[in-house]
């Protein structure tokens, strides 16, 4: 995911982390100067959503104006294939296939274990 807090921001005129705490406090949402500098500065590992949700509120943006989805690199330095929905037409190829049902044994199921 690429973190866009400073492009969103700057669309505010919201040029540091000092600025971006006064509109946080607008909103109600009063995180510790220290945090505000490290999403400022780094792509959070982990936000609550409850924070995004301030975060957007503050900013006057949408999740998917903060968020971007980026593909990532695979071992071999190929990208990742786009995601389909099951069901969506592939053109056949190397690749995970949908998993097929196993015939019917004819008998009934196991109990589980007790």
């Amino acid at each position: 995911m690429k973190w866009n807090l400073r492009w969103v921001a700057a669309k505010r005129d919201i040029w540091r982390p000092t600025q971006l705490l006064v509109a946080f406090e607008e909103v109600g949402f009063t995180p510790s100067l220290s945090k505000v500098a490290a999403l400022w500065s780094n792509k959070p590992v982990t936000l609550r959503l409850d924070d995004l949700d301030k975060i957007c509120a503050a900013l006057g943006c949408t999740v998917a104006d903060l968020l971007e989805a980026e593909p990532t690199a695979l071992a071999d330095g190929n990208r990742e294939r786009e995601r389909q929905a099951v069901g969506g037409e592939t053109a056949p190829g190397p690749g995970p296939s949908r998993p097929t049902p196993r015939p019917a044994s004819g008998g009934p199921r196991s109990l589980p274990p007790n």
